[in-house]
């Protein structure tokens, strides 16, 4: 399918976004930003499932998505790493349904057949991979991925499964802000410059501070909130138009599926247009209907009754900024550049906060639905040698400790420390003769382990009877480039050793990801057969159309021996038409191609004989080669 080449293949860069994806690929000393089959840079983070049993993504899947909501999945990015019982409210704004899984984790029911949020979201990377291959003309297998910085561990691996179920290596899993700011200030390297970068996403929200000089972009601190985004500034006009509509009509449209999917493309649509307009009307004619009465909804929203409804989230934007200058030890007049990232940014509401706040206007030079994937392909580049001189420091968004006794959270890394990173610390057993110790790995800010999320737990055991406080078990954290941690425990005493890659938080075993990795590629062969055959069926539908045409045009002057090996082959063509069965089109288009080609001699000339004659009927006094030849007109100007 791909030319085979001798250099090392592209790493890809990806923006695996909540409501869209964009992918990047460095060519030369410059980023690309690719576009899809349908000419866009970015792609719709949606899935459709048809009932012939086809897949869309992207623009297609998102068309459909009003006549098909049950099956059209949007905003899977929620899901990613999270427990079930951790996902009410994202699954009270879903139209799809979803079901406990394994491991109590969430899964979407499409017909019975559950997908967990890793594959959902491979089906997005593999259009990403798939764009990045027809543009490159070579396969791709290696990636970079972003994730939102305030992304947990479960949520950091759960992406990385994403990405091997739709067969590409995940070089490097970067945070979104980092990769904005890498995306910026790559021709700024040697300028010392602070900088804040704001992103605000379709479902996430960062915010990070980094310095920027000799090529090292350093992240000093970085903060944010996993459950806020464009999703929630359109469900305020969600809701708001639901309640108006039932206080008028008595009718709750969130009961219908459809009714909910038309508003939510309207209300999504209205956020966009209140970016540059003061004021939009919302018409969505035939919404529902009250005993066979038709209803309409018509709506006129100003863009301050929107700001009015979207208040407390923008204000819930500001919290994580003063924590992450807090964090940083900076005061906003120290940072030298504000950078909006996310499509959310275009808000004027958001630009306004955002300018008070930090007392400058932000930096639009960017554009915030590409530089995301922009960034993740220049660390692309970084790890395959391509980009140089530039260094990349991080930070682990979040504390991560281990739970002692008394139900504490003890802490061993800070949150905000530089990765990759390693810390070890001594710990003892709580009771005499104990036996074993369960390691409760956590992640979080708060002072009792059971408010902060449970990573994973593994026991180390084989413990010599000792008196309490006699063993010594050294806790070692390691956290990669990737932000994905390693946990080990050791038994100084014995030497027994028990290590952890914490691979459980996802919900996920090896063996359930190759599976799956298998599936999407039968997946991927499947939809290409599905759509093979919608094209057939197509082509069989256009031949049958252009034969009846043709004949009722030209059959009488056939002659009738060719004209019934055409009739017959059509029949046979229409009759597996009608029962779609694809080999049968295949030998009827043949037959019907061949008793065409049988007759074309006879066609081709009662055809030109048509045109001779309509050509005449037009111009009945048309000179012939003999006429006198037309004379030049000289045209004199009057004036």
């Amino acid at each position: 399918m791909f030319l085979k080449i001798n250099n090392m293949g592209k790493i890809i860069g990806i923006d695996l976004g909540t409501t869209n994806s964009c992918v990047s690929v460095m060519e030369g000393n410059e980023p690309v930003v690719i576009a899809n089959d349908e000419g866009k840079r970015t792609t719709p983070s949606v899935i459709g499932f048809l009932k012939n049993g086809e897949r869309k993504v992207g623009d297609p899947a998102k068309r459909q998505a009003i006549t098909n909501p049950i099956n059209t999945i949007m905003s899977i990015k929620r899901f990613m790493g999270r427990r079930f019982d951790e996902v009410a409210e994202e699954i009270s704004q879903s139209s799809y349904k979803v079901a406990k899984g394994d491991n109590n984790t969430p899964r979407v029911d499409i017909d019975g057949r559950l997908y967990t949020p890793q594959e959902i979201s491979a089906m997005v990377l593999q259009k990403m991979k798939k764009t990045a291959e027809d543009f490159l003309g070579q396969e791709v297998t290696e990636a970079v991925i972003t994730v939102p910085a305030y992304f947990n561990d479960s949520q950091r691996q759960a992406t990385k499964e994403a990405g091997e179920i739709a067969g590409l290596h995940v070089k490097r899993i970067i945070n979104e802000p980092t990769a904005a700011a890498l995306a910026y200030g790559l021709d700024k390297k040697h300028t010392d410059t602070k900088i804040v970068v704001f992103d605000l996403g379709g479902g996430t929200f960062d915010v990070s501070i980094l310095e920027l000089g000799d090529g090292v972009f350093e992240v000093k601190s970085t903060n944010g909130d996993t459950h806020l985004g464009g999703d929630d500034f359109d469900k305020a006009i969600m809701d708001w138009l639901a309640d108006e509509f039932k206080a008028e009509e008595n009718v709750d449209l969130r009961k219908d599926p459809m009714s909910w999917q038309r508003l939510k493309e309207a209300s999504e649509k209205a956020k966009i247009e209140l970016s540059s307009a003061t004021e939009t009307e919302i018409n969505l004619p035939y919404i529902t209907a009250i005993d066979n009465v038709p209803k309409h909804l018509v709506k006129k929203l100003t863009r301050a009754k929107f700001e009015q409804l979207v208040d407390s989230l923008v204000e819930r934007t500001l919290e994580p900024c003063r924590k992450a200058l807090k964090d940083a030890g900076m005061s906003p007049n120290e940072l030298d550049e504000v950078i909006l990232v996310g499509g959310s940014t275009r808000i004027p509401k958001i630009q306004e906060v955002v300018e008070k706040f930090f007392g400058k206007k932000p930096n639009k030079s960017v554009n915030p639905d590409e530089v995301v994937a922009i960034g993740a392909a220049i660390q692309g580049g970084v790890l395959s040698g391509d980009v140089k001189d530039v260094l990349l420091l991080d930070v682990t968004p979040l504390s991560l400790g281990i739970e002692t006794l008394g139900g504490v959270f003890t802490k061993l890394i800070e949150s905000n420390t530089t990765i990759p990173t390693k810390k070890s610390e001594v710990f003892s057993t709580a009771a005499e003769n104990q036996p074993s110790v369960e390691i409760n790995i956590l992640q979080g800010e708060r002072p009792m382990a059971k408010d902060n999320k449970t990573l994973g737990r593994f026991i180390l055991d084989g413990i010599p009877p000792a008196p309490r406080g006699v063993p010594q078990i050294e806790v070692v954290f390691d956290i990669d480039a990737n932000g994905i941690i390693h946990v080990s425990a050791l038994d100084k005493g014995t030497g027994k050793r028990q290590n952890i890659r914490i691979e459980a938080g996802s919900g996920l075993s090896k063996d359930e990801i190759e599976k799956m990795k298998n599936d999407a590629k039968m997946n991927e062969e499947a939809d290409r057969k599905v759509k093979e055959e919608i094209e057939k069926v197509n082509m069989a539908d256009s031949q049958i159309f252009n034969t009846e045409k043709q004949l009722k045009e030209f059959g009488d002057r056939i002659p009738a021996d060719k004209k019934q090996a055409i009739s017959d082959a059509l029949a046979k063509l229409k009759s597996a038409h009608q029962a779609r069965d694809i080999s049968g089109i295949d030998n009827g288009l043949e037959e019907l191609n061949k008793a065409w080609h049988a007759a074309s001699e006879d066609l081709n000339k009662a055809m030109n004989d048509q045109q001779q004659g309509q050509a005449q009927h037009a111009d009945p006094n048309s000179s012939s080669a003999g006429d006198e030849p037309i004379q030049d007109a000289e045209i004199i100007d009057e004036k």
